[in-house]
């Protein structure tokens, strides 16, 4: 179950609902360069002063204009594209940004723009090559900050993302270059706990977002990021008062709600089923806020309707191994030996190392009077796993079975040397058990 619920507190992470590097509001592109960069047309100065007052339809207008006589001026094509932007007319900005480039190579403007545009239609590698390029050239009128502006997208950009990509030491590197320019933010130092945490740097992830803490003790992703953290370390308490702190702020958020039930369920707490089933209402398509109801059906003795849900889950991941051990558990419960056997079967087929399948193969197999298979898979599990009370005993009764009065005696007294009490039926099977072996 541990392990269940860190994957899914990773799920849960700030981050987890959409990339990395759309994190930010959407960022509009730099404004147009001043007069003073360049000398420039009484028609297009006309047309500038009508973005600078914010008039987009007629500084659209005077653009069109212009071009139709100047169709490589890069600097008209550019501010065509600022003012498509403003307007949501995004593919039509992303061509003026385009021919602003073809026109001039060297525009940074131009460069930075179309890279945060396509960060914001989620074109991830696009955006890359383009916001790289504007690290590389002189930003000229428009000043360093816009350079940094350029390193923080790459770094977000770079970040690791719910589905695999990014590079948390690269981000890393990109975001460190936009500090050598500017100051830090509270945005770099939440940035900077989550590429951490990414990197495994626990410690640091964790003083990173206290910091923020300190200067804001309302922030949602600073309260959300530490809780994170702290559920992987498995501080439950401490994590819960910084959900329901971020709540506070946003009750219906799905991910801290999410994260909320995580923790919940981790401190036996009654209050994460209903939670959970709220949450799988509103979101029924989840795969991770399914699971996670499942597992918190069956801790509540459900069987039945949380099998209902791996079931669903395996029709949509009939590989997942996780689900078809946890699916094997519900039939053990509901002793439905035999489909439990095939599940966890299936499972060890796929993944010759899950400990927990050969586990479930040992057990059922036991129950099923296949007493040779249940050592072949307690042979298995020993490859990975220690031995414990409950795998000595079923060592001992399948050796019995088999009439291997040696193994069935020395396996016997392992299980009764280390239940310390805890089995008592078991425990009294076994002295039974043996004082019929050793009389022999």
């Amino acid at each position: 179950m541990r392990h269940r619920l860190l994957a899914f507190a990773l799920f849960c992470s700030p981050l987890a609902f959409i990339p990395s590097y759309a994190q930010q509001p959407a960022q509009q592109p730099p404004p147009p360069a001043s007069d003073s960069a360049q000398q420039v047309s009484t028609d297009l100065a006309d047309a500038e002063a009508s973005v600078a007052s914010s008039d987009w339809k007629t500084a659209a207008t005077k653009l069109d204009a212009y071009l139709a006589s100047h169709p490589t001026d890069a600097r008209a094509l550019f501010d065509a594209g600022y003012v498509a932007d403003h307007q949501d007319h995004l593919d039509d900005a992303a061509g003026f940004y385009r021919r602003a480039i073809a026109a001039n190579s060297n525009s940074f403007e131009a460069h930075l723009a179309l890279g945060l545009l396509l960060a914001r239609q989620g074109k991830r590698d696009e955006a890359h090559t383009e916001l790289l390029a504007a690290t590389t050239l002189d930003p000229g009128e428009a000043g360093p900050a816009l350079k940094a502006r350029a390193w923080r997208a790459l770094a977000r950009l770079d970040s690791p993302s719910p589905d695999g990509e990014g590079n948390p030491t690269v981000a890393s590197s990109e975001l460190l270059e936009a500090l050598k320019i500017t100051p830090e933010t509270a945005s770099d130092t939440l940035l900077a706990a989550d590429l951490a945490e990414a990197s495994g740097q626990h410690d640091a992830a964790e003083a990173a977002y206290r910091r923020v803490l300190a200067a804001d003790p309302k922030s949602v992703p600073a309260n959300s990021g530490l809780a994170h953290v702290l559920i992987e370390s498995q501080h439950y308490p401490e994590a819960e008062k910084l959900i329901r702190t971020a709540l506070e702020q946003t009750p219906d958020d799905p991910a801290l709600n999410a994260q909320l039930a995580t923790v919940l369920a981790a401190q036996n707490d009654a209050d994460a089923l209903p939670l959970l089933q709220k949450l799988h209402t509103a979101h029924p398509q989840n795969p991770a806020i399914t699971r996670m109801l499942a597992d918190v059906l069956a801790q509540a003795g459900q069987f039945e309707p949380s099998n209902k849900l791996y079931l669903a889950l395996l029709a949509k991941s009939p590989n997942d191994v996780q689900l078809l051990d946890a699916h094997g558990q519900n039939l053990i419960r509901q002793q439905h030996f035999a489909e439990a056997l095939a599940s966890f079967d299936k499972a060890s087929k796929l993944d010759a190392h899950d400990a927990d399948a050969w586990s479930g193969i040992a057990f059922a197999a036991s129950k099923l009077h296949q007493p040779s298979l249940a050592v072949h898979a307690l042979t298995m599990r020993s490859r990975f796993l220690p031995d414990g009370p409950a795998t000595y005993f079923l060592w001992a009764t399948s050796y019995d079975s088999l009439n291997d009065r040696n193994a069935a005696t020395t396996y016997y007294h392992h299980f009764l040397d280390s239940s310390g009490g805890k089995f008592p039926d078991q425990e009294w099977q076994a002295r039974q058990r043996l004082r019929v072996l050793e009389r022999k």
